[in-house]
């Protein structure tokens, strides 16, 4: 594993897409990424399924009610080899960046909440599925498996990514911790949802589980979040009991220091902008030297964890196999010719 010292431009895109919309979604995410290249970024990140837009309906209604959006978002989701994805991969190219875009993935007939990994050559260098999406987003997104854990190898410095709550799994931090990764995506949804209610789903709670995987991991935590737009709350909130569970805003996006630190922001809650950042890598090392928990700071011999990296499939096909030389023949041997009558 590399560890790169260099200074790293960074941004962080706090934006609402055009929801439920693919095509103006991906022509907007590509403007905002060459907005970003413009500036000198060497990597952009953008929050929880961006593409094409949070299903926040799973929060405010019954399944049945959700349905008609459901197949909305099924029409309107990203395959990971469709024209859509390289039309990114062929933004990230041009603007020599590293992109990390969250998405709702289709996959035949099921979805998954995903984060895909650009590089700057254009090429799709990974994809992280969500491994277990939080409460009602079970109704809506498949199960990711231990492949979907992984740092990667990068110009810019080691990337990772997850989403939203898998930051309060502390075994999946763990497993990307045990990586040395050195920039990591917390991919958040618009935080708009809930609050001023009990439900641990707000700013303070999401924003504290970014923190401390910067302070934990030892790495730069870029907590990306979207934009609820008015055309969301106008499509959605349709009764009095919904409109007061969704709200337009939730842009909290922020960077944090290995050492756990602001580096960067927040945004502000309606605000629509990018959150540039020069990370000085280098300060990975120092926060290193007090605590790397998969490292020095682990005690091996009282925990440890085991990490299942094979990828889970419901179906394997077995193709046919030619029989050995000496099966073949003994069979052979053992039939009669065409047209012959076998002996008695």
């Amino acid at each position: 594993m590399t560890n790169y010292d260099g200074v790293v431009r960074v941004a962080a895109v706090q934006a609402a897409p055009v929801w439920m919309d693919r095509e103006k979604s991906i022509e907007k995410a590509i403007a905002l990424i060459d907005q970003a290249g413009a500036a000198g970024a060497q990597m952009v990140a953008f929050g929880e399924a961006w593409l094409p837009g949070f299903p926040f309906w799973i929060w405010l209604g019954t399944p049945a009610w959700g349905s008609d959006f459901f197949v909305e978002l099924h029409q309107n989701s990203i395959e990971v080899n469709g024209p859509h994805a390289k039309a990114l991969a062929q933004a990230a190219r041009r603007n020599k960046v590293e992109l990390v875009m969250g998405c709702t993935e289709r996959d035949g007939g099921s979805l998954y909440c995903t984060l895909l990994f650009f590089g700057a050559n254009g090429e799709l260098r990974g994809r992280h599925r969500k491994l277990k999406p939080t409460h009602v987003e079970r109704s809506i997104w498949g199960e990711g498996d231990g492949s979907d854990l992984f740092v990667l190898d990068t110009p810019v410095g080691r990337i990772g990514g997850l989403n939203c709550w898998e930051h309060l799994q502390p075994l999946t931090k763990y497993a990307m911790y045990s990586m040395n990764e050195q920039i990591h995506v917390a991919a958040w949804p618009a935080l708009s949802i809930y609050n001023g209610t009990a439900y641990a789903l707000g700013v303070e709670a999401n924003m504290a589980a970014s923190r401390t995987y910067a302070l934990e991991g030892q790495a730069y935590v870029l907590a990306v979040t979207s934009i609820c737009d008015q055309g969301v709350i106008e499509r959605l909130c349709t009764t009095p009991e919904r409109a007061a569970l969704l709200e337009y805003g939730g842009g909290t996006t922020t960077i944090f220091a290995p050492s756990g630190a602001t580096a960067a922001g927040p945004l502000g809650y309606q605000t629509e902008d990018l959150l540039i950042s020069d990370l000085n890598l280098a300060e990975i090392r120092r926060a290193k030297q007090a605590a790397d928990p998969a490292g020095h700071y682990a005690r091996a011999d009282a925990t440890r964890l085991i990490i299942n990296r094979r990828t889970r499939t419901p179906v394997s096909w077995m193709e046919e196999v030619a029989p050995r030389k000496e099966e073949a023949d003994s069979k052979s041997a053992a039939e009669p010719e065409t047209g012959a009558t076998p002996a008695e």
